[in-house]
């Protein structure tokens, strides 16, 4: 079954110019992979990795990657889960109706008209290991739009096997959100309560990252020239963030601490 996150990937269009705001928000060197039509630059955090990858000649990768960008431009494309056993959990998701676009040995590609309108992939093998500093640690959430909590409970929860932590709305922020324990990090759906439910297709919201001390990671990624806002107290107790407001794709990106004031 489904043991964590793996990776999350990002399409873009300038491979170079991504990595290089990437490294300056985590602060380590990318790990170069080209291949099937396209170049790849991974980072290998403490329980996941980002996977940004463009488009580069002919070949079956460079195909789907143009594809999506021409579809719905740069940003995440697709959030990856590591399984023990990769074929039993696929033939696990087809029996609960989620459908396998793609089947090679190390990853199964499922249907996005089958998990809500969002691309998920199972992954065969383990991540690489972490490369990170003392300063961005982990990925802390993935957030996914949804106009349907149900259906995203089916299919996260039921189909997919991930635990449900926390179900909560708020009126006062006119939405609920769902919380679903991959491993290490969390999904977390988001949806409107001021809109009615709807079949509209789930979509990627932004990525939320830990770091250790927020004060010290804000004062590195200004100093690296990335447009960042201050450091404030968080929504859930306890939590101090800060955001990074451009210069990378698949914005926003949220920095979050857990502690004492900082």
């Amino acid at each position: 079954m489904i043991t964590g996150l793996h990776h999350v990937a990002i399409v873009v269009r300038d491979l170079d110019a991504a990595a290089d705001g990437y490294r300056r928000m985590l602060g380590v060197e990318p790990m170069a992979q080209d291949g099937g039509g396209a170049r790849r630059a991974w980072f290998w955090l403490d329980n996941m990795g980002l996977e940004l990858i463009a488009p580069d000649g002919d070949g079956p990768s460079g195909e789907r990657v143009r594809a999506r960008l021409d579809e719905a431009g740069e940003g995440q494309w697709l959030v990856a889960f590591a399984a023990d056993d990769l074929e039993a959990t696929a033939r696990l998701c087809e029996r609960r109706g989620l459908a396998v676009s793609e089947r090679t040995e190390r990853a199964v590609m499922l249907e996005p008209s089958s998990t809500g309108g969002v691309q998920v992939a199972l992954m065969g093998f383990p991540p690489l290991p972490s490369q990170v500093t003392d300063q961005v640690i982990a990925l802390d959430h993935v957030v996914i739009r949804t106009a349907n909590i149900d259906r995203a409970v089916a299919n996260f929860g039921g189909r997919l096997g991930l635990d449900l932590r926390l179900d909560r709305a708020n009126e006062t922020w006119g939405a609920r959100q769902l919380f679903f324990r991959a491993g290490e990090a969390v999904v977390e759906f988001g949806a409107s309560l001021k809109v009615p439910v709807s079949d509209a297709p789930d979509s990627f919201g932004g990525l939320a990252w830990r770091v250790a001390d927020p004060v010290a990671a804000q004062a590195r990624m200004a100093t690296a020239g990335l447009d960042v806002s201050e450091v404030r107290t968080g929504r859930k107790p306890g939590t101090h963030v800060f955001t990074v407001r451009s210069g990378l794709p698949a914005l926003p990106a949220l920095m979050i601490s857990q502690g004492e004031n900082p």
